[in-house]
């Protein structure tokens, strides 16, 4: 059955095209949506990837990324009337299995949803304070001053935001591989709940949150598998981005059970690209 891979890119035309070289395939339809900050000729995009519009500019930390997500998912349903899958990647992932074998994984995860739900609060994850708080990060400085100010006045009272009403918050990662289905769910359900947007774009990295808490109120819940099977490497220490992996991880990332990680760059990670190249090769 066809599988979408949707694919968000904001940089490095090499890693880009390298990757929608490997995922070039008659069972596989590929989208792709640029970040509008990156001053690009598009003509220098793979052709075979199908481009989102509207492009929007995304920020690390703000509710831009939720919209671009939305934005994305909205314009692929409407052009993709029968999927199984939908693979959610940054364009700094990387195949770790051949098409063969990543169609083989796919269909095995047939009615279930690949994706990292984590509780946030006592006992979970302890990321309440990127709802608990008000954040505009890549706003402009007023609306920034405006966050401080409010959250100064919640510390002096002792007091904290509350999440939307009958929701419970989870979070996980940002990318993810979800059946049409859930993603029709997902989609409903904000519809639904306007209120939802105007909550979010307060929140810190709200992409890690955002979907996660929707398709755990969705019917959906109870297909999650609770793992998107990516294989992130983190440097020691507080970091907020995951290591750039190198030829050096591969055996690492092959011994991984994952069917794609995360993240390449260019030049940097050639020689780990050439190296999953050569171990995920198809039989002819």
């Amino acid at each position: 059955m066809k599988q979408v891979f949707l694919i968000h890119a904001h940089k490095d035309l090499v890693q880009l095209n390298a990757l929608l070289a490997r995922l070039c395939d008659p069972e596989f339809a590929l989208y792709l949506h640029l970040d509008r900050k990156w001053q690009l000729d598009p003509a220098l995009v793979d052709p075979r990837a199908h481009q989102v519009a509207p492009r929007v500019d995304v920020r690390w930390g703000g509710y831009s990324q939720v919209q671009a997500t939305l934005a994305s998912l909205r314009y692929v349903l409407a052009r993709e009337p029968d999927f199984d899958k939908l693979v959610f990647l940054s364009a700094q992932d990387y195949p770790v299995l051949s098409r063969d074998a990543l169609k083989a994984a796919l269909a095995a995860a047939r009615g279930v949803e690949l994706i990292d739900t984590v509780p946030i609060g006592p006992g979970g994850w302890p990321a309440a304070y990127r709802y608990q708080y008000f954040y505009r990060e890549g706003s402009a400085l007023p609306l920034r001053l405006a966050c401080a100010l409010a959250n100064r006045a919640l510390r002096l009272l002792r007091r904290t935001r509350r999440f939307p009403a009958g929701l419970q918050p989870y979070g996980g990662s940002t990318w993810w591989t979800l059946s049409r289905a859930c993603l029709a769910e997902l989609l409903a359900l904000a519809d639904a709940r306007p209120e939802l947007a105007r909550f979010f774009r307060t929140v810190l990295c709200a992409d890690e949150m955002f979907f996660q808490t929707l398709v755990m109120a969705s019917p959906a819940r109870e297909r999650v598998l609770g793992r998107n099977y990516r294989y992130v490497q983190w440097p020691a220490g507080a970091a907020r981005n995951p290591q750039v992996l190198v030829d050096a991880d591969f055996a690492r990332i092959r011994a991984s059970g994952a069917h794609f990680c995360r993240k390449l760059e260019g030049e940097k990670s050639a020689g780990l690209r050439a190296r999953l190249d050569a171990g995920a090769a198809d039989p002819d």
